[in-house]
């Protein structure tokens, strides 16, 4: 099975999909890796770059695909021109199943592509996806919402008792955006998050989803 996991960020995949994306590869599927946005001097690009290609060997993920908008400013460039990027890639890919950035999160990158993500996703004919998930990015869900938000309410959990080192040790490389604990931003704060969530489904660690969208076929 092909898997597509949409982020806005280098960063985000892992915060709220890491071990789940490890688990896809160790049960033999594909996992490819869209990131829509980039930074915005030639230093930060290129320490960002080593960064990912250094995530996307611990996990195992098979392609890397970068979009090139500008971060943080993502509410800059026109609605149309995100949907093509991300619809292109789904083509390419033609996953079954894909991750995105949640709704109901204060920062608007997360927002956009995940509205943006819906559009390249849309159940036409010849659509590869099958089910459509949003992860939890915990540094930014749990911060304060938008004024008429929901929240992130989480109705798939994923075990990933045994692929929470291969979580964090993914996440050691993002070294320029780890912070000291309490931060959540923290690898002790991330660990933390996992057990949380592990508990409410009384297992060691696990990553929740909101499922948006499921097409079970005959």
């Amino acid at each position: 099975m092909n898997v597509l996991i949409i982020s806005a960020h280098p960063d985000d995949e892992v915060i709220g999909a890491g071990g789940t994306i490890a688990r896809h590869v160790a049960e033999g599927d594909k996992v490819y890796w869209c990131i829509v946005t980039q930074g915005a001097s030639d230093e930060r690009l290129l320490i960002s770059r080593q960064q990912v290609f250094s995530v996307k060997e611990i996990l195992g993920i098979t392609e890397l695909f970068f979009c090139g908008f500008p971060t943080v400013r993502l509410n800059t460039v026109p609605y149309i021109e995100v949907c093509t990027a991300l619809q292109n890639i789904v083509d390419v890919v033609k996953p079954m199943t894909v991750y995105t950035t949640p709704r109901d999160d204060i920062n608007q990158d997360h927002r956009i592509v995940h509205d943006c993500t819906l559009v390249a996703t849309r159940p036409l004919p010849g659509c590869s996806v099958i089910r459509l998930l949003s992860y939890e990015i915990t540094t930014t869900t749990r911060f304060g919402l938008p004024h008429g938000a929901n929240g992130f309410y989480p109705n798939v959990f994923v075990d990933i008792s045994n692929f929470l080192a291969k979580k964090l040790e993914a996440m050691s490389c993002y070294h320029s955006q780890l912070r000291i604990y309490p931060h959540p931003r923290s690898l002790q704060s991330i660990e933390l998050f996992a057990r949380e969530r592990g508990i409410s489904v009384c297992v060691e660690a696990a990553e929740c989803f909101q499922l948006h969208r499921e097409l079970i076929k005959y």
